[in-house]
């Protein structure tokens, strides 16, 4: 089993940046992707990105290049680097982990908030 503990979360103005990690308890190049998904009050998880094993990522339309997402494998570690955040963004952000037994691994989620 895998864990993962979401960290960054926080309060920032409209257009601000915020930068969300995930540390994973394993080897993250050995598991079969990454993803970060979000809640926001009242609506169900989405995806917001993800990143397959072999580097690519995958990102939802929403996203619009203001979102990337990055690993340091060394740290086992996923980043999501967002910017010109908006209230529309906010929510509980997740990382989940996709094992190539099928098993799937998420975190506890951290806050994003978006208000002036």
């Amino acid at each position: 089993q895998v864990q993962l503990v979401e960290s960054g979360g926080g309060l920032v103005q409209p257009g601000g940046s915020l930068k969300l990690s995930c540390a994973a308890s394993g080897s993250i190049v050995s598991f079969k992707s990454m993803g970060w998904y979000r809640q926001a009050a009242g609506k169900q998880r989405e995806l917001v990105g993800r990143l397959i094993n072999g580097g690519i990522v995958d990102y939802a339309d929403f996203v619009k290049d203001r979102f990337s997402i990055s690993r340091d494998n060394a740290k086992n570690t996923l980043y999501l680097q967002m910017n010109n955040l908006n209230p529309e963004d906010a929510g509980v952000y997740y990382c989940s982990a996709a094992l190539w037994s099928g098993f799937v691994s998420w975190g506890q989620g951290t806050q994003v908030t978006v208000s002036s």
